[in-house]
């Protein structure tokens, strides 16, 4: 994972242009493929200049990936140079720095602040090879046809604009989508089993003053705050309306519990980075905590009991996806393209399900997992063999089996999503009241 801040120079493509490629000769035009052949949305010829390509993308670190960058070129032939931040700059560097990048892969909730602003494009979904298999989640926002909308930022319900030039999200399905869905989770409380002393059933548990000074909730306004509400709610002091978009009455009392119980000690530390949650998690300091399906992965890498909670009240669900700055044309909106299709074609899909993740196309990810990693993964059977992570290493022993069960038993107890709010403004300025307090 890079963790640069600084965006290195775009490279600039050489050699022969489309419009002198198309009149070249048949030795141009018998050009090698780059790598075994993979590129196949391309005219031949294009293959000489797609080596020059550079495309910079940016986002968190959760799915900007090296691995992912050197199966790119391998696969593709052009440059990906990836730069990861925390959620709060990635919104910050999408709308101020919108020619410092080529490819935003950012979350819905961002989405929410980002595409209004005019900085990127929307995308054609007949581009899209694999639309009709993405999960419907993605484009109706149910699960399944029974399925209710959970709260706060659904992902459809800013997935797709009314036109080619639009920036107004579309009330329903249109040719015209902001990001094309590639990652997503429901995200619970983490917990040391060893160390919490007692069963774990609810979200309250991380205020049991049982756990002072040993709790953590992390620090980005718009993920915590939906933390603290499922917390408030769980203790019966709030009911929300909306809890992906509270009122300000609603927000000074959340805020108000959260207050309360940083003074009397509750909290050991707030976070705001994965590795920032696998050292609280890893080292005791931290016994319950918000966390991340990987960071939870991380921890149990390092031989630690760690278990990702399933919760009474269900879980706070998030996703996110790869979108196209509004400058990007020509050979580098091919590209551009061209790796989305390849993102949606399985490896990457096979990649973040290995890590606790879920994958939007679940067909052609399917196809590059094992049985057994599949069955373990999706299917909330018990590891019929060791479960290895990306890299190898084993993550699970023959016999777990994963927290929280099945893909549909996970997804389909979302309370709510990751959202901003109309009163965002507000409530950012009283989180930080929060931590300050």
């Amino acid at each position: 994972m890079s963790s640069e801040t600084n965006t290195p120079p775009k490279a600039t493509t050489t050699g022969i242009s489309r419009r002198q490629a198309l009149k070249g000769t048949a030795a141009a035009a018998a050009g090698v493929a780059i790598g075994s052949g993979a590129i196949t949305g391309f005219p031949t010829i294009w293959a000489q200049n797609i080596k020059n390509v550079t495309l910079r993308q940016f986002g968190t670190g959760v799915s900007n990936l090296n691995a992912v960058a050197d199966k790119v070129k391998e696969d593709l032939g052009f440059t990906l140079q990836m730069t990861a931040l925390d959620s709060d700059a990635v919104s910050q560097r999408a709308v101020t720095q919108p020619k410092s990048y080529d490819i935003a892969d950012i979350e819905y909730w961002i989405c929410k602040k980002v595409f209004p602003a005019g900085v990127m494009q929307p995308m054609d979904v007949s581009k899209i090879k694999n639309f009709d298999k993405i999960v419907p989640l993605f484009v109706s926002g149910k699960l399944t046809p029974e399925s209710v909308i959970a709260q706060g930022t659904a992902p459809h319900s800013v997935g797709f604009v009314e036109g080619k030039d639009s920036v107004k999200f579309a009330k329903s399905q249109t040719q015209w989508m902001t990001l094309i869905p590639t990652i997503y989770n429901a995200d619970t409380l983490g917990i040391r089993p060893d160390l919490v002393g007692r069963p774990i059933t609810q979200w309250k548990d991380l205020l049991d003053p049982a756990f002072k000074g040993k709790a953590s909730i992390l620090n980005i306004p718009s993920i915590g705050i939906m933390d603290a509400a499922m917390v408030a709610e769980s203790m019966g002091e709030v009911k929300y309306g909306d809890k992906g978009n509270m009122t300000k009455a609603e927000i000074d009392k959340t805020i108000a519990i959260m207050i309360e119980a940083k003074k009397a000690g509750q909290f050991r530390a707030f976070w705001k980075t994965f590795d920032e949650s696998v050292n609280l998690m890893a080292s005791g300091e931290v016994v319950i905590q918000s966390m991340w399906s990987p960071a939870v992965a991380a921890v149990r890498g390092k031989g630690i009991a760690c278990t990702y909670q399933p919760l009474k009240e269900g879980y706070r669900a998030w996703g996110g996806g790869l979108g196209i700055a509004k400058h990007v044309s020509g050979l580098e909106l091919e590209a551009a393209y061209e790796y989305i299709n390849w993102y949606l074609s399985g490896w990457v899909g096979a990649y973040l399900n290995r890590q606790g993740y879920y994958s939007a196309v679940l067909d052609t990810a399917k196809q590059h997992m094992s049985p057994e990693e599949w069955a373990f993964w999706m299917e909330g059977k018990p590891a019929a063999v060791d479960i290895l992570s990306p890299e190898g290493k084993v993550m699970e022993k023959a016999g777990a089996v994963r927290d929280g069960g099945s893909f549909y038993d996970r997804m389909g107890k979302v309370a709510c999503w990751n959202a901003v709010m109309d009163e965002d403004r507000y409530m950012v300025r009283k989180w930080n009241e929060f931590v300050a307090a």
